[in-house]
């Protein structure tokens, strides 16, 4: 073969490459709507950040954006749907650390098995925003610290409530990381979603919830909910006077903070992931998104697909821990 001839067959290999029905869908994608599943109620923290970054995207893709609860089993249910939902990109998961790096391990030592493989179902896009963890209880509760309310748990043994926003959330395994490393027992009460569990601990139904920062934030600034710790290892900007768990007791390297991704079916286009992710990006960097997020309690995301796959392992052998050691179980 000439030379001539050798470059006019690459020439052609290429030209069908770019033109072919894969590389042709994802250079026009979106093509339609897309649909974001949140896997919990509307009002808690996954629903504030899938609507508030769905919002930027639809405006960027000029394409609705269509927010989906869809709540049950600590995420697993909506999770799933995603999972056997067509990898064509117009279905996503705002999933969380609890669908992707608690369930299984928590599942697992239950006893009960995940409807879904967290790793092998699903690609990660990119991380759209991490919160710490609020210790919030009802104003009626007679504590103003955490040592207070720890001496307070412990001379009522069972008779304290703690409300989560589900089996297996970020929320639930840090209250039970709390139990564990005070040696207070409270019975958990897993709710469908933040928004619920908050309804109740507002009324006085329950006395304590480690819930998502930007879901607990307006209850705190209003008075109705006394906060007394995060649980991250750095105050939050968004409470500056409220200490860490480890500042406010003897409790050591206490860090357990919450999480919330975008993931696609398993075998989506590299190329429809990319542009997701690289939109993500330059949305969580438009200023008055940034600065919601922030004012949340929240510190934006915007990382690559294998950035995140390598966050996600990470948070998943960290979490393992917990579960084992605070002896979790779906109740």
């Amino acid at each position: 073969m000439t030379r001539g001839g050798f470059v006019c067959r690459v020439l052609a290999t290429a030209i069908l490459l770019c033109t072919s029905p894969l590389a042709a869908h994802a250079q026009s994608w979106p093509g339609k709507p897309v649909r974001v599943i949140v896997p919990f109620p509307p009002g808690g923290t996954t629903d504030i950040v899938a609507r508030s970054l769905g919002a930027e995207l639809q405006r960027m893709w000029q394409q609705p954006v269509v927010i989906e609860n869809r709540p049950g089993a600590g995420g697993n249910i909506g999770s799933e749907l995603v999972a056997k939902s067509p990898n064509d990109g117009y279905t996503l998961l705002m999933g969380t650390v609890g669908t992707h790096a608690i369930n299984a391990a928590l599942f697992a030592q239950s006893g009960n098995k995940m409807p879904f493989d967290a790793v092998k179902d699903f690609v990660p896009i990119t991380l759209a925003a991490g919160v710490p963890n609020v210790m919030v209880i009802n104003s009626k509760v007679p504590v103003n610290s955490v040592n207070e309310f720890i001496a307070y748990a412990k001379a009522r043994p069972g008779q304290l409530n703690m409300a989560s926003s589900g089996n297996g959330t970020s929320i639930h395994l840090t209250g039970e990381l709390f139990k564990t490393m005070t040696g207070t027992y409270m019975v958990h009460l897993p709710y469908r979603g933040s928004a619920p569990a908050m309804t109740d601990l507002l009324a006085g139904n329950t006395n304590v919830m480690f819930d998502n920062l930007p879901s607990a934030l307006p209850h705190i600034k209003s008075g109705r909910l006394k906060a007394l710790a995060v649980t991250s290892r750095e105050r939050s900007p968004a409470l500056p006077d409220v200490p860490t768990i480890e500042e406010a007791t003897s409790l050591k390297g206490f860090d357990a903070s919450s999480w919330f991704g975008l993931f696609a079916p398993a075998g989506t286009s590299r190329a429809i992931v990319d542009k997701i992710q690289a939109d993500v990006a330059k949305a969580l960097a438009v200023p008055e998104v940034r600065e919601r997020f922030v004012a949340q309690g929240a510190q934006p995301g915007g990382t690559t697909s294998d950035q995140f796959a390598a966050f996600i392992r990470a948070e998943t052998d960290k979490w393992a821990k917990v579960v084992k050691v605070s002896n979790a179980k779906v109740d």
